[in-house]
């Protein structure tokens, strides 16, 4: 596809390295305040699944404990608030833990626009994205079902959304998610500890 190659690529690379560049002393600030709390990498490497299954190392500012286990989704940990630091709630509320992977836009194992990541042992996320060929795209730093639910989503809901945008994937479409996400950002929307499948919980606990 022309687009997803070439022009979206390209995309990718300038805005990623301008990102990269501007950002550079925010991001130092954050490493820093995460050394201090607690002492160790302020970046931590992850295996997550890239297009065609492929595998590479997403790269993410550390917002948990040292401690916390590996490789484990957050929604699978038992109490995830415990291993939170104190300035994580905080990158995470607006989405700074993930500013690192402006670099793995820069060297294309992802794009800004795109499903989110699988890790690389969320084989059900994977399977039910198989379905709709949502694999088959390049993952991004945000994407369709992120503006239209993020930690809230079911996984087969998820899943399907991340579908609809690997069908429709578009200039206009890209642009569509690339704005929805700074309203969802601006308004901390769609983030929830621990979180997948949450809006379906919160609907049931109203209903009590």
């Amino acid at each position: 596809m022309f687009y997803d190659k070439i022009i979206k690529r390209l995309i990718d690379i300038i805005l990623s390295g301008i990102g990269i560049i501007v950002l550079a002393i925010p991001m130092g600030v954050i490493a820093i305040i995460i050394k201090i709390e607690d002492p160790g990498k302020a970046i931590f490497k992850q295996k997550r699944v890239g297009i065609h299954k492929s595998h590479f190392m997403l790269w993410k500012f550390r917002s948990m404990k040292l401690s916390t286990p590996h490789d484990v989704p957050t929604h699978m940990l038992e109490n995830p608030e415990q291993y939170l630091l104190k300035c994580g709630k905080f990158i995470r509320k607006y989405s700074l833990d993930e500013l690192p992977q402006l670099f793995n836009i820069f060297t294309g194992k992802m794009s800004i626009i795109g499903p989110r990541p699988a890790l690389w042992n969320q084989f059900d996320l994977i399977e039910e994205r198989d379905k709709y060929g949502a694999n088959d795209v390049r993952p991004g730093l945000t994407g369709w079902a992120q503006i239209n639910g993020r930690d809230e989503l079911e996984i087969p809901v998820k899943a399907k959304l991340d579908g609809e945008y690997a069908s429709k994937e578009s200039f206009l479409f890209d642009m569509k998610c690339f704005f929805g996400t700074f309203m969802k950002v601006f308004r901390h929307e769609g983030v929830v500890e621990g979180g997948t499948g949450q809006m379906n919980a919160t609907k049931d606990d109203t209903r009590k």
